[in-house]
């Protein structure tokens, strides 16, 4: 199937309701189903059954439970860096933001606001500053956890669409990590705030974070938001924060002046939760 064909099927698709369908199989305590697709699926992706704390693929109860699967304890140290890898992923793209405008791929940005739900003051926080986008295929990994110590000030549900993720919907669609459903998670750190982006895809059955459980589903025509400063949310770097009920990307945030990438980062490079992402410049 071509490129071109590919995007084309993603605006035909009936993406909602695939994504609601393959919720509910995910959710699905059919263990007859579950103990099939799930041998399927490790050796479709090359899932890597070895890092898994529970490495026994009959053991899941349902296949949420296997994709969320926790991996055995020393299987990702933190490296000593003042920003880790916060998933399992591939680096879809990373660097400046001109002015509010972030790069998705050759010819297509979008921008700060347009990502955080429209909120012009928050946004403006992060212009001329720096973004990293980092995808997560199948067969990754799917806790999100702390690049640094922080503190959760805010957490905004963006509705939205439900385009594929990929590398190839990422050329071809504009716009789509603004135009895809989120969960916009807002931090204060000791280097200045900072945020990170869940971002939806077609068949992700749900987003959720550790302090409020599943965020989506309702998925609801509306901005929703939660501010924490009267319920403070604390978190160590490596904690883990959130994981993607299927997978799907995301996107960081930093101001101007805050950090500078690992220089061994490059797009499309495979990277792994704890491994050293950038240090502060102050």
């Amino acid at each position: 199937m071509s490129d071109r064909l590919a995007v084309l099927l993603q605006y035909l698709l009936p993406k909602k309701a695939l994504t609601a369908f393959a919720g509910g199989c995910a959710a699905s305590r059919a263990t007859g189903w579950t103990h099939r697709v799930i041998p399927w699926f490790i050796r479709r992706y090359g899932v890597n059954m070895a890092e898994a704390a529970n490495p026994d693929p009959r053991s899941y109860a349902t296949f949420n439970d296997f994709f969320t699967r926790a991996l055995r304890p020393g299987a990702r140290p933190l490296a000593s860096a003042d920003w880790v890898c916060p998933v399992d992923g591939a680096i879809s793209q990373f660097g400046p933001i001109e002015k509010d405008q972030i790069f998705q791929a050759k010819g297509h940005h979008y921008s700060t606001r347009a990502l955080v739900g429209g909120d012009a003051a928050l946004a403006a926080l992060f212009d001329d500053g720096h973004f990293a986008t980092i995808y997560l295929s199948p067969r990754d990994y799917h806790r999100i956890h702390m690049p640094c110590d922080a503190r959760l000030t805010r957490m905004i549900y963006v509705p939205g669409d439900l385009f594929s993720v990929n590398p190839v919907t990422a050329r071809g669609v504009p716009g789509l990590f603004a135009r895809n459903e989120r969960v916009v998670c807002v931090f204060h750190t000791p280097h200045g705030p900072f945020v990170q982006v869940l971002v939806g895809a077609t068949i992700v059955g749900s987003m959720a974070t550790t302090w409020h459980g599943v965020v989506n589903p309702p998925r609801t025509p509306d901005v929703r938001e939660w501010r924490y400063a009267e319920a403070p949310v604390d978190l160590k770097q490596g904690d883990e924060m959130g994981r993607f009920l299927l997978g799907s990307t995301v996107v960081l945030l930093w101001p101007k002046d805050t950090l500078q990438f690992n220089p061994a980062w490059a797009p499309a490079g495979a990277v792994r939760m704890g491994e050293p992402m950038a240090q502060a410049t102050a």
